[in-house]
């Protein structure tokens, strides 16, 4: 199980604005207690699921050519119009290519979305068990 040190985080940072960019989820008791009794919903392990083949580049505001071309494509797009799913979509895609190493207002956003650090580390866990599981398999072929 792996842990992310929040102090270390806000300590790596420039100097100028550090202090305003610490990242500190707010736990009570209650938090805590509902890590472990409230997993994540079906209908978030299905955001977390797609967001393994969504790109980098969907977390980017998308520009006006970017926009005309998907319209001439159909293709769709991949932000969900429910702000929690889209916090939870965005920490996943970040999550699925970098692994623990995500920006802190990532993390922020992810937090004030309603969400425990219990849903991060559960979240995280399962992610790196399923590239871990992929990486092992690719070998013994």
């Amino acid at each position: 199980m792996a842990y992310m040190a929040f102090d270390t985080l806000a300590a790596s940072l420039p100097p100028s604005g550090a202090a305003c960019l610490r990242v500190e989820p707010i736990t009570t008791a209650a938090d805590q207690a509902n890590a472990v009794t409230s997993p994540l919903s079906a209908l978030e392990w299905s955001v977390v699921a797609l967001a393994r083949n969504d790109s980098l580049s969907s977390l980017r505001q998308p520009g006006r050519l970017s926009m005309a071309m998907a319209t001439i494509f159909r293709q769709s797009n991949p932000r969900l119009a429910d702000p929690k799913l889209e916090a939870l979509r965005r920490m996943a895609v970040l999550a699925w290519h970098h692994s623990f190493q995500v920006p802190a207002s990532e993390l922020r956003a992810f937090f004030e979305a309603g969400f425990t650090v219990g849903h991060y580390e559960t979240m995280m866990e399962s992610i790196s068990a399923s590239l871990t599981r992929d990486r092992g398999g690719r070998r013994g072929r």
